[in-house]
């Protein structure tokens, strides 16, 4: 089997669409021979900020020594973003290799009339291969739910983490943010470790609390008192953890919190036996990276990308780039139909002298000329743009020498964007 045709092979599972529940994914990993469960894990739930609490203790675990698997997801430009070990993406042939190795079983369970999800294979395919890899530990990122999310075939793991909830996927988690929690909770296994965002909704705390005392969990949610800011820039955040200085190159007030959140992790890490010196802490924090998180394309111009894709996300950039872009900005934004874009456009469009409107390639997207219609109603001038290379073209012509880019409103768009804009202004890129 060929790279393309494993790649063929998985996007064919998405015609059977989102389906919550652990009965496929259990079959699927019988056949396998469960692989999943000679594994550690730290596993991550969340709305917003999962992707940087994984990698800041992804890296963390790399830079001690220990063979670190990552499963995330969305990727931004390439599928193999999403498996990881020590922060090298698999090869095309290794991925080639596991979807041929899986996809008999696929068929199997297909024919006794078990359909698997593109999300329920990914999910095998990461497991089945750290398993290979005999990975010391996996930071497992859930995709949307908990309970019902097809990470969750796991084991107890060595600790379990819920980021920041807010509202998203309410048509599958609930339509509160309670309900949301109380469905991502699903991932505290009994007698387990659990990791809270020390920030959350009303009811979110009480809930997980709840939760955590009724399977025994021990529950920690980090002290901010503990985690003093530094210095902001535009380049990171410089911080003082009890005496010990870090420097993360993730932007703004949730980054920090985020922060807290993975240095709890790192804690009951040590405290379970796993070997992690201030050092490797200190390189861990300095070495993560995730693309469009509020990332540095250029500093001349300023162009930021941001994949966040929801209110709360929204509300997140709205903080970043008043504390640190006070200048005049233009935006280019594209968003999917599933999504709550007036909410979004509400918190940043005001921010804006210009936003430019465009559909990312892709069948769940908003057009451009839906996206301008509500983005004009909290932003002066909107155009829309027949692409993502004409937005480009538009957006750079309207920049004046102190002006910034921001480019934002789903990965989608990032993963379609990104090279233009390093192709056009990386060459001024840190």
């Amino acid at each position: 089997m060929t790279y393309q045709e494993a790649l063929e092979k998985v996007n064919s599972r998405l015609l059977f669409g989102v389906k919550p529940g652990l009965e496929r994914m259990a079959a699927l990993m019988a056949e396998l021979g469960n692989p999943q469960l000679g594994l550690k894990y730290v596993h991550v739930c969340g709305t917003n900020g999962k992707g940087t609490t994984c990698a800041l203790t992804a890296s963390v675990l790399k830079e001690s020594g220990y063979k670190t698997g990552f499963n995330t997801s969305p990727y931004v430009k390439d599928f193999r973003e999403r498996f990881q070990i020590d922060g090298e993406m698999i090869s095309q042939a290794e991925l080639a290799e596991e979807v041929g190795h899986i996809w008999p079983f696929v068929e199997k369970l297909e024919a006794q009339g078990i359909g698997v999800s593109e999300f329920e294979l990914v999910t095998a395919i990461a497991l089945d291969w750290f398993a290979r890899k005999h990975c010391d530990i996996v930071v497992l990122e859930t995709g949307m739910g908990g309970l019902m999310d097809a990470t969750n075939i796991i084991p107890v793991p060595e600790v379990a983490v819920m980021t920041s909830v807010s509202l998203d996927h309410t048509a599958f988690l609930g339509d509160t943010v309670e309900r949301i929690a109380q469905e991502k909770s699903g991932i505290f296994k009994e007698g387990g470790q659990a990791v809270l965002y020390p920030e959350q909704q009303p009811g979110v705390r009480e809930l997980v609390q709840r939760v955590c005392q009724e399977k025994h969990v021990t529950l920690t949610i980090p002290r901010l008192d503990r985690l003093a800011v530094q210095e902001e820039t535009i380049a990171g955040t410089e911080l003082e953890w009890d005496g010990l200085k870090l420097h993360t190159p993730f932007l703004g007030e949730h980054q920090v919190k985020n922060a807290a959140t993975a240095l709890a992790v790192i804690e009951i890490l040590r405290s379970r036996g796993f070997a992690i010196s201030d050092d490797a802490l200190q390189r861990g924090f300095q070495g993560a990276f995730m693309p469009a998180r509020m990332e540095v394309i250029s500093r001349n111009p300023l162009c930021l990308l941001d994949g966040g894709h929801n209110p709360g996300c929204a509300q997140a950039l709205k903080e970043a780039l008043n504390r640190f872009v006070p200048g005049r900005k233009v935006a280019i934004v594209g968003m999917m139909a599933d999504k709550d874009s007036a909410s979004a456009l509400s918190l940043v469009g005001p921010l804006f002298q210009k936003m430019i409107a465009v559909r990312p390639e892709n069948p769940r997207a908003l057009s451009a000329g839906e996206l301008a219609e509500t983005a004009a109603r909290f932003c002066p001038e909107v155009q829309p743009a027949e692409s993502c290379a004409q937005a480009l073209e538009m957006a750079l012509a309207s920049l004046g020498p102190e002006d910034a880019l921001v480019v934002c409103g789903s990965f989608y768009l990032a993963g379609e964007i990104r090279d233009m804009l390093l192709e056009r202004l990386g060459e001024e890129s840190k």
